[in-house]
Formats: C-alpha cells, sequence, structure tokens
C-alpha cells in the first residue's frame, strides 16, 4: 500500500483481549510515551478529509493483506467547555456538524442520499467495565473554541471521528472512539492552548486501552447499541 501519510506501510493490528484491533489516531502530538508503551497507531492526519482518506487505505490494505480488523479504535484529543479538562471519555455516538442541506430539505447533520442519523452510535465495548463514561461527539473541518460550542449539539468535538466511521461503516468494521479533552474551558489563542494538557490525555488515554483490554477479555460486544 502507498499513502501520503504511510507510503509502503502495512496496517499493524494488534491483538487486544482475544480480538484484532486498529487503533486510529491523528496527531504525533497526541501519541506520548503512555500510548506508546501500548499500541501502534495508524496515523491519519488531521481533519475529516485526511481521517477518511488515511483509515479507507489502512482498511483497504488489510482486507486485500491479512484480513479486516474486528475493530477499530479512534484516540486522541477534543475540546469541551462542559467536560473535565484531561478526563477521558468513550464516544456514545459521533455526528458531523459541518454538513446542512437544510436549504434542501434534508435534515441539518444528516449527509443527503446516505442512510444515517444525526448522531451515529458507536460501539461501546467499555460498558462490560464501566471505567469510562460515554458522551456525545462532534466532528467537523474547524477547531471549535469560545462561543463556537453555542452551536454544537454534543459534549465534546473532534475533526476525525465521523470521518473514520465512515470507512469503517463502508468496510464493516465497528468503530469505538476514546477521547481525551485538551481543551475548551477557556477561549483558544495559541497552539500551546491545545498542547498543555496533552501529557495528562496521553495518561489517561493509556488507562483507557488498558479498559478496553478488559472489557474485549471479558467478552464485551463489538456492536453499536440500537
Amino acid at each position: 500500500m502507498t499513502s501520503s501519510a504511510h507510503p509502503g506501510l502495512v496496517p499493524d493490528v494488534a491483538l487486544v483481549g482475544g480480538r484484532r484491533v486498529l487503533f486510529v489516531m491523528a496527531a504525533a502530538a497526541e501519541y506520548g510515551p503512555h500510548l506508546r508503551r501500548r499500541i501502534r497507531p495508524w496515523m491519519t492526519g488531521v481533519g475529516p478529509i485526511e481521517a477518511a482518506l488515511e483509515t479507507s487505505l489502512a482498511l483497504s490494505a488489510l482486507a486485500r493483506g491479512g484480513g479486516l480488523p474486528d475493530l477499530v479504535v479512534s484516540l486522541g484529543s477534543a475540546g469541551s467547555r462542559v467536560l473535565e479538562q484531561g478526563a477521558v471519555y468513550a464516544a456514545a455516538s459521533v455526528a458531523w456538524r459541518d454538513v446542512d442541506a437544510s436549504a434542501l430539505g434534508f435534515t441539518k447533520g444528516v449527509t443527503p442520499f446516505v442512510d444515517h442519523p444525526v448522531h451515529v452510535p458507536l460501539a461501546l465495548p467499555v460498558a462490560a467495565v464501566p471505567a469510562v463514561p460515554a458522551v456525545r461527539l462532534s466532528t467537523g473541518g474547524n477547531v471549535v473554541s469560545g462561543a463556537g460550542y453555542d452551536g454544537v449539539d454534543a459534549e465534546m468535538v473532534d475533526m476525525e471521528t465521523f470521518a473514520v466511521m465512515r470507512a469503517c461503516r463502508r468496510f464493516g468494521v465497528p468503530l469505538c472512539g476514546f477521547r481525551g479533552i485538551s481543551d475548551g474551558a477557556s477561549e483558544l489563542h495559541h497552539y500551546d492552548d491545545w498542547t498543555t494538557l496533552l501529557h495528562v490525555v496521553d495518561e489517561n488515554l493509556g488507562q483507557a486501552v488498558d479498559r478496553l483490554a478488559e472489557a474485549l477479555e471479558a467478552g464485551a460486544p463489538l456492536d453499536a447499541p440500537a
């Protein structure tokens, strides 16, 4: 496989709790020492276009080679003005805040002619080990800050998970997501406003990966709740 982020490489699929798992992340800044000791993620790059492209390439390569994973796990940071800063949350669902064809009579948040609800449920295997609270996630192409949260119908925001979900659905692979809250309590002005808490997010994401392993070992279902 050849891709812009991974020339000539094949995705690393980990055996976690007896299941084949592909971890995906967006940015190297989020991949700290705690995660490095546990996983080797497929790096997609930032934003929905890069995430959809790179996840699709990864799953296509696996489908042609060693077989698709049992589960894809999207990891990284998120913004929120209502959740605890630095804490990690599971994504109960994901929405796409950018899509709005309401002028043509379509529901805002729904892609025209694609069968999906505004909030698409994701797999929640950690429900078998209830140590990671689940909240709604909103994906978009913008960094949300300050008053930008007023128009977001979710507790946390990122820039990749909905795109990863669409790629996973195309290949019939379930997706779960964990996001650590890196910002949102105050207005963003500089790059450091995002990176200041990433070391805390990294440690807590590492613990979430451990909880996921326990859940999969316990036989947690991978299907998204109805």
